[in-house]
């Protein structure tokens, strides 16, 4: 076992799962939207929303607690959960990426 319990071949899926989500998820909603940066937009609030356990109306309830809960959760992360989270990130770029390339070439999508 490696770190937090997480050997090699699960870190390897971890990301290739997170990567292919995320672009798959960024690429749809690019489309849909007919944007090019949605996901790459949403996605940090998306990774709040993965690590934080405290609810969605804390931040306006109480943003004090919220935010410095917040803090403290992103200072705690480990480095794995740091690169699969990033590969997720990465996803989303690449779906960016594939999107205005394929508008340059002249592909109308929706």
């Amino acid at each position: 076992m490696g770190v937090r319990g997480l050997n090699i071949a699960q870190l390897l899926i971890s990301i290739l799962l997170f990567v292919v989500l995320f672009f798959g998820i960024g690429f749809i909603l690019n489309m849909l939207l007919r944007s090019t940066w949605v996901m790459a937009v949403l996605y940090p609030l998306v990774i709040i929303f993965i690590i934080d356990d405290v609810g969605f109306f804390s931040y306006f309830t109480s943003p004090g607690m919220a935010f410095s809960e917040l803090g403290q959760t992103i200072t705690n992360l480990h480095l794995v959960d740091v690169v699969i989270l990033s590969s997720g990130m990465a996803g989303a770029i690449l779906a960016g990426i594939a999107i205005k390339m394929l508008r340059n070439r002249g592909y109308r999508m929706f």
